[in-house]
């Protein structure tokens, strides 16, 4: 059990359909040391999956930082979610820590947008690339930094960050350890958009709204296609989609949305 002492590493906050997710250690940049800071990440994303009143989400840091990834003083001190006494200890340590945390990302059919405010490295990149969207204040700053401490990704980062932008420029970021500007990461495709520090969380805020104003059935039924089109051949999505059109058609929101195409009128979705 958590200590009362301790905030959780994750604080949630409603706007109406849609969540607001921060990460919530500013004092250690929002780095994510242990198996309770996993847990409480794991338990929002969960959370998000079982309200259907939430529509869309938000994921950004407190303070300056998005999240500058794993704790390097706990991984020194192998007593974290990294290192433990040998191999095969670490190995299940990993798929019980961080490794829950992208299973959790990839489960979740709620549109989630990364709102990037200052540094965004190692694990902290990689959830970014675990959303669908991202925007990123000026000060933003990226970094696939494992080589720099002589490890790999462990938590997915190498199946993640390609398919966000690509092979080549995947291995550029995993194999220099290199830091980019977020007007660089914008070039290459890391993030969406780029906005004025102050104007992070309200845009972001505001395009969450966007996408929450839509069908909540349909939105979660398109989520959950374009995942499994990220690995899967059209032979197969094709039936995915013909299967999730057939659940979309029978939606009392598909059935309002024609109605108030036909009627002139805006549409009143009720997530049903």
């Amino acid at each position: 059990m958590r200590s009362n002492a301790v905030p959780p590493f994750v604080t949630i906050e409603r706007r109406g359909r849609v969540a607001l997710l921060t990460l919530n250690r500013p004092d250690s940049l929002n780095a994510i040391g242990t198996h309770r800071d996993c847990l409480d990440l794991v338990e929002a994303i969960e959370s998000l999956i079982d309200d259907r009143s939430i529509s869309a989400a938000v994921l950004t840091g407190a303070g300056r930082a998005f999240s500058a990834g794993g704790n390097l003083k706990a991984m020194r001190e192998r007593n974290g979610i990294g290192p433990l006494e040998q191999p095969d200890s670490t190995r299940h340590n990993y798929r019980r820590g961080v490794q829950r945390i992208t299973h959790a990302f990839m489960a979740c059919e709620v549109p989630l947008i990364a709102a990037v405010n200052g540094h965004a490295v190692g694990l902290g990149c990689d959830l970014a690339c675990l959303c669908d969207i991202r925007l990123a204040a000026e000060s933003a700053k990226f970094s696939a930094s494992f080589i720099k401490v002589g490890i790999v990704p462990g938590d997915g980062g190498a199946w993640s960050l390609q398919r966000v932008v690509g092979y080549s420029t995947a291995a550029r970021m995993f194999l220099t350890g290199d830091r980019y500007s977020a007007q660089e990461a914008l070039g290459f495709g890391l993030v969406d958009t780029v906005v004025p520090d102050e104007r992070l969380l309200p845009e972001a805020l505001d395009l969450a709204q966007r996408i929450a104003a839509n069908p909540a059935r349909a939105l979660r039924l398109t989520k959950r296609l374009l995942r499994e089109a990220q690995t899967q051949r059209m032979s197969e999505i094709l039936e995915l989609s013909a299967a999730y059109q057939a659940l979309a058609h029978e939606t009392a929101d598909h059935t309002e949305a024609l109605d108030a195409f036909l009627e002139k009128r805006e549409p009143v979705f009720r997530g049903e």
